[in-house]
């Protein structure tokens, strides 16, 4: 099939009587893949605001959103520090809710990037994508990423927010600072390798009974728990000597190793406070 570029530009001026900005809520636009019947990926990255990503029984990527008033973002620090002297300046005239919005989507090959260029408020995207989708995912302030019934790689990165992916099939690489980490697998990518990891939050990852990998867990603050029968190896020193230098440096990780079913891909789970659940189901 022949290559598509497809390219959607939306200046939205939302007036809205009676009903906050924030509380608004509209359908964007869907965009049709270059091959509908071969997978396809989805990319995203902002920086303040939820991800919702849901797959469906379709072909296109169709995409909404809502959003938060202007000065919210970034710690919600407004542009006008002084609200006295604004309020001087405006003195007799009325404020006109500023509800533009600026969102762009781009597919080339299959490949979907949405494009936020939102800077002053936070934007939630509720976004549908066909089942085998591929994620790239990513936000920074006043969201958590939520992705359910897709089946495909998924790379997901949040800083102050949670990550919960629901009945997902194939591999996935999450990471966030401030937030827990909730992922249902229902069946994964055989011999794909994963990493789980939060600074501060939880853990909590849900494999199928046949999962068969080689596990790297720690946690400096909390615990680690599994209900999988996992064969749990000595932690060895590493050892390393510079020749050059003469200097002879021995080191103890205090990582959890094991496998489970006799090994296989390497699973690593890292959170500094917080605990690690790895569970079958």
């Amino acid at each position: 099939m022949k290559k598509i570029k497809y390219i959607l530009v939306m200046f939205l001026f939302l007036m809205m009587n009676g009903i906050k900005a924030q509380e608004a809520s509209i359908d964007l636009f869907s965009v049709p893949l270059s091959e509908p019947s071969k997978p396809g990926k989805l990319i995203v990255e902002q920086l303040a605001g939820s991800i919702n990503v849901e797959g469906y029984e379709g072909n296109e990527v169709l995409i909404k959103a809502s959003f938060g008033s202007k000065g919210e973002c970034c710690g919600g620090k407004d542009k006008h520090k002084d609200k006295s002297e604004l309020q001087k300046k405006a003195k007799g005239m009325k404020r006109i809710q500023n509800s533009s919005l600026n969102i762009s989507a781009e597919e080339k090959n299959n490949v979907v990037q949405i494009i936020n260029e939102q800077w002053n408020r936070a934007t939630n995207l509720e976004i549908k994508v066909p089942k085998n989708f591929s994620l790239k995912l990513g936000t920074v302030n006043e969201g958590d990423i939520w992705v359910k019934g897709v089946r495909g790689d998924m790379e997901v990165s949040n800083v102050n927010g949670a990550i919960t992916l629901e009945s997902v099939d194939g591999s996935a690489s999450t990471d966030t600072v401030n937030g827990d980490i909730d992922i249902s697998f229902n069946t994964i990518t055989s011999g794909a390798n994963m990493a789980f990891s939060s600074l501060n939050g939880d853990l909590n990852i849900s494999f199928p009974s046949s999962l068969k990998a080689d596990v790297k867990a720690k946690s400096e603050m909390g615990e680690i728990y599994t209900d999988f029968d996992l064969v749990v190896a000595s932690n060895k020193p590493e050892i390393k000597k510079n020749t050059s230098s003469g200097t002879y440096k021995v080191k103890l990780e205090q990582w959890v190793r094991g496998k489970i079913n006799g090994g296989g891909p390497e699973m690593l789970f890292k959170t500094f406070n917080g605990d690690i659940l790895i569970k079958s189901k």
